[in-house]
């Protein structure tokens, strides 16, 4: 019986471990993701370096500032760096 605990106890420690490092892989991937912006391509949202009318990237939902603000910035969907004056298909308005 004594066997059966220890056993029980290191598949117990084991699981937690793995568990543990999920989290932290998950954590790590989702900012991995944040510093690249999005996975989409710009050509398959219709990207163009000009605003549409009043709707551009500097003020989407999806937009993700760079520093200074005039400087190229990120995009939560759409990959590679994102010009604050430019507008793609997927716009949607800042709240």
């Amino acid at each position: 019986m004594k066997t059966y605990i220890a056993n029980r106890r290191d598949v117990l420690k084991k699981a937690t471990q793995i568990a543990g490092l999920a989290a932290v892989a998950s954590v790590a991937m989702k900012e991995t993701a944040k510093a690249d912006g999005g996975s989409m391509s710009p050509a398959s949202v219709g990207y163009v370096d000009h605003p549409s009318g009043t709707h551009q990237c500097s003020n989407c939902s999806l937009y993700i500032p760079g520093t200074p603000a005039t400087a190229n910035g990120l995009c939560k969907a759409v990959a590679g760096p994102i010009s604050p004056t430019a507008w793609c298909q997927i716009w949607a308005p800042a709240s």
